[in-house]
């Protein structure tokens, strides 16, 4: 048996029963979040183009895309995922190797469930399924040294969790994930050096692909049944040897994904709170700071600290400002927060915010990098003009699997990202339905998401 089949045989005997009452919370909570992402992103310029793309090409009308309009599953995947990713504000899964955000599924298993007539318990399995999927390839099988974009795992991810809600069998749901992960590994040059939209649109691309493959497994095409192991296959041209043994693998692994507080790249989120907490406690403002210095584990110091993804200082663009560690910090001294507002581009050419992030310096530590991602470990040095400094150290944040958000904080995160776009009973009415997911249909979800208002130009 190959281990494609063995994934295929995890994936098709998944069931709700199997989740417990802690993960189906940690999934409700983390759809909520990720549907704020997506609400509060509808107005993004990359977003708006696609929304165009697909008025173009498409005929069918199987889904729904938020904020009005249907599409055909893989193209409402490609769509929705766009919208959750854009913002950069969905959550997150750290392994020692590997960076991934397992919401960025939420959007092809939604497609799938709703072309599916899915039940809400449906929805929550299936992208059970592509967290842990996604979650333990990044365990074992870290591409990011490699050269290649956390999007790679993401396939097998996807092709997962919509063959769990189309319901296809093993030898189904194997060509699925032999057609993904064959065809879409992606290089990771699109998180280094000048940015651009891709940053936001690679994994909504994975989605589009993984859930066209599925569909294309379903019909019966088969796909290369040794992705994995066979000759150039993933492990010996990606991803180096690794063991899984899918048939003692549960669905908790959400359970160890953690939630963004602040609308910056998960790394950062740490540092940004313990620069927030000295700058309340000692009550200095920007113009009394001299330099800070931060020190920090090496994977935040290589992609988004100056590392070995290119000088965090340049920033020009809201891709470059969300991965840039220097802008993220200054901006939050001036503005006392980071949301989408801190990524206008009126906002990112400001003078003040680009002087002060040329005097932060950031710097790895050793025994932080060996304390993460257990931790995620950051000291700030806060050297004032005066001549005295401030010191914060940190070791999580809240959102961190050791600090969990609670549900009443990710509804005021949603109510904040979503109320230019949903008025006050509709916003009501999708926290409902997602706290109540397991009792209901996909498509009572998938209505209230069809009247979010797009503004127009």
């Amino acid at each position: 048996m190959t281990l494609a089949e063995n994934l295929a045989k995890f994936v098709a005997r998944a069931e709700y029963r199997h989740l417990s009452p802690q993960a189906v919370q940690a999934l409700k909570i983390r759809i909520l979040d990720s549907l704020g992402c997506a609400i509060g992103a509808v107005e993004g310029e990359p977003v708006r183009m696609i929304r165009e793309h697909i008025a173009d090409f498409d005929g069918a009308e199987h889904c729904t895309l938020i904020g009005g309009g249907r599409a055909a599953p893989d193209r409402a995947s490609f769509y929705n995922a766009a919208l959750v990713r854009y913002l950069d504000f969905n959550d997150s899964y750290l392994a020692k190797g590997e960076t991934c955000h397992p919401s960025d599924n939420l959007g092809a298993v939604l497609a799938a469930c709703e072309y599916a007539k899915g039940s809400g318990r449906d929805l929550i399995t299936s992208l059970a399924v592509a967290y842990q999927v996604q979650c333990r390839l990044s365990d074992v099988a870290p591409v990011r040294a490699r050269g290649f974009d956390h999007t790679t795992q993401g396939s097998f991810a996807v092709a997962a969790g919509v063959s769990k809600a189309l319901g296809l069998d093993v030898m189904r749901a194997a060509n699925a994930l032999a057609i993904a992960g064959t065809a879409f590994n992606a290089l990771r040059v699109t998180r280094t050096g000048s940015l651009s939209h891709w940053k936001g649109l690679a994994y909504p691309n994975t989605a589009f692909g993984g859930t066209h493959a599925a569909f294309l497994a379903m019909r019966g095409i088969t796909g290369p049944p040794e992705v994995f192991e066979g000759n150039k296959g993933f492990m010996e041209t990606i991803s180096g040897k690794f063991q899984i043994d899918w048939s003692k693998e549960d669905l908790e692994r959400v359970r160890q994904t953690i939630i963004k507080k602040y609308n910056a790249e998960i790394h950062s989120q740490s540092s940004i709170e313990g620069l927030l907490e000295l700058k309340k406690e000692a009550g200095f403002t920007p113009r009394d700071i001299e330099r800070i210095e931060i020190e920090i584990f090496d994977v935040a110091f290589n992609i988004i600290g100056g590392g070995e993804e290119g000088d965090k200082t340049v920033v020009r663009t809201k891709e470059e400002a969300d991965h840039s560690l220097q802008y993220m910090l200054a901006v939050a001294l001036f503005d006392g927060q980071v949301m989408p507002q801190q990524y206008r581009a009126e906002r990112i050419r400001a003078q003040d915010v680009q002087d002060l992030l040329r005097r932060i310096k950031i710097q790895p530590r050793d025994d932080y990098s060996q304390r993460f991602p257990a931790e995620m470990p950051s000291r700030t040095t806060v050297f004032l003009k005066e001549g005295k400094s401030l010191v914060k150290e940190k070791a999580d944040y809240e959102g961190f699997h050791t600090r969990p958000m609670t549900w009443e904080t990710v509804v005021r995160k949603f109510n904040d990202l979503s109320k230019p776009y949903a008025a006050d009973v509709l916003r009501r009415g999708i926290v409902k339905v997602v706290a109540n997911l397991e009792e209901l249909p996909v498509s009572d979800l998938a209505q209230l998401l069809a009247r979010v208002r797009i503004p127009r130009k």
